[in-house]
């Protein structure tokens, strides 16, 4: 069997210089790209005299864009351009806040906003690249910090968005990604070491076209579903395609020995556990964050609304950050003393509460601070935990895309959580009010609950993931070594 060398020592050196802040700046990134998107849709639709409806494609596009360049990225990622697509990508996202900044109409808004799409593909080559240049003990805490700096990242860069557009205009909002990412792009090219020493790999090009195509579908269906009407013809023909074209992709993908993704790696049951985990947790997030964005800006009287702004919508989700960056913290320790296999069950029980809390008692910001701060830990910690169940169970030169295809599963996650509590609220809302009834907020906690006892069972089922990865890892070691050979 052929060995891989997973740390190469030539570039350890230069490398651990000021990396770790740097990575963990490219993540913040990620963040404010989240953070440009939902919360600004009604300033979009005000700005430019478009429908609400229409404004929501700010957002859609960007998930679209992501969705599909993330596994491209990551792929490109596990060979010798990785610190190039780097680079590419904060120069697309740099050019997108800029666009969007520019008084040039929707069109070109949804251009820019396209654009730095790019940008979600950035945390899985910031974790390949802590793996490769970091020693192990560095390693592990850097990649789990990065696994939930966009996390936490929302919960800033909501309320610091969110403020600079309400105060300052929304045009000075995209300035401010504009100039974020510049100073990450500059940093990033200064810092980041070269990737050359990496072995070449292919880019499986119609694996790329059919996974693009699947999740594109599939975003649509998520985000305009219900503009659309489920089951009106575009819903139909929308979900009909990513089903068909994403089986086609995953039995391409098995029979290819140089895929765009390895799901040969989902018979280790630690990697298929941190993509089922990606794709829960991101539901749970997102159903939560966008119940509390709606229910503090309700008015005071209507379903127990709090009446507040959108800035102190955006200040609510900050003890989320909190917890987020306290899970940061604590897993890696929790890790070193072999309690690994306890993080996802543990987590997702805590989170649980936090959804019957909130589904209780949500009379007040405090009770939403505590409900915030508990879920934010609970989150934090099981994407903290991600980045490891994956790195140990694959090779160093399929970290990229492994890691790029539990980012996608997130995407899907957020936005399917988002789309679920749009149409639970509107379930519930009264035909004579423009506003869901309580009833609402109730019953879209309790499929937050729902959620998280499913990640907790998944969890619960965890083998032993701290062990090789065996049969699944030596495939894909040795198929790299051939390729080499080719």
């Amino acid at each position: 069997m052929t060995v891989v060398q997973e740390k190469p020592p030539t570039y350890q050196r230069r490398s651990t210089r000021g990396l770790v802040p740097t990575l963990i700046f490219l993540g913040t990134v990620v963040a404010v790209v989240s953070s440009l998107g939902a919360p600004l849709i009604p300033k979009i639709a005000a700005a430019d005299g478009v429908s609400v409806t229409d404004a929501q494609w700010s957002l859609t596009i960007t998930l679209l864009v992501g969705a599909i360049a993330t596994p491209i990225m990551g792929r490109l990622g596990d060979g010798p351009a990785r610190r190039t697509v780097m680079l590419a990508g904060l120069v697309l996202v740099t050019a997108g806040c800029a666009l969007a900044a520019l008084p040039t109409g929707f069109a070109a808004l949804l251009v820019g906003r396209g654009l730095q799409g790019a940008g979600l593909g950035l945390t899985p080559l910031a974790i390949a690249t802590a793996r490769d240049s970091l020693p192990p003990q560095r390693a592990r805490p850097t990649m789990a910090m990065l696994s939930i700096t966009t996390v936490a990242g929302v919960g800033l860069g909501y309320p610091v968005t969110g403020l600079i557009a309400e105060y300052g205009g929304l045009h000075l909002a995209y300035w401010f990604g504009a100039v974020v990412s510049l100073v990450a792009l500059l940093t990033a090219g200064w810092i980041v070491p070269s990737s050359r020493h990496l072995p070449r790999v292919r880019l499986d090009v119609p694996g790329a076209v059919l996974l693009g195509a699947g999740l594109a579908a599939l975003i649509l269906f998520i985000s305009e579903g219900d503009a659309w009407g489920w089951f009106s013809p575009r819903s139909v023909v929308a979900i009909v395609v990513a089903v068909v074209t994403t089986a086609t992709w995953a039995g391409y993908e098995l029979r290819h020995q140089r895929p765009l993704v390895d799901l040969r790696l989902l018979r280790h049951r630690g990697v298929l556990a941190a993509d089922v985990a990606a794709v829960l947790a991101g539901l749970g997030m997102y159903l939560l964050i966008s119940l509390v964005v709606q229910f503090v800006q309700t008015p005071v009287g209507t379903a127990d609304g709090l009446g507040g702004s959108v800035v102190v919508a955006g200040l609510v989700l900050l003890p989320f950050s909190a917890g987020s960056f306290a899970a940061s913290r604590i897993t890696p320790v929790v890790v070193s003393r072999g309690g690994e296999r306890l993080l996802i069950p543990a987590a997702s029980a805590l989170a649980l509460a936090g959804m019957v809390l909130f589904g209780l008692l949500r009379h007040t910001i405090g009770e939403l601070v505590v409900v915030m701060a508990v879920v934010g830990l609970a989150v934090g910690t099981v994407f903290a935990v991600m980045p490891g169940m994956i790195t140990r169970a694959v090779p160093a030169q399929a970290t990229g895309s492994a890691m790029s295809f539990n980012q996608v599963l997130r995407y899907v996650g957020y936005s399917t959580g988002s789309a679920l509590s749009a149409e639970m609220l509107a379930v519930h809302t009264p035909s004579w009010q423009p506003y869901p009834s309580a009833s609402g907020y109730t019953a879209a906690a309790f499929l937050g609950v729902a959620l998280w006892l499913m990640s907790l069972a998944a969890g619960a089922l965890l083998p032993a993931w701290h062990q090789p990865a065996g049969r699944a890892r030596r495939c894909l070691t040795n198929r790299a070594a051939r390729s080499r050979h080719e």
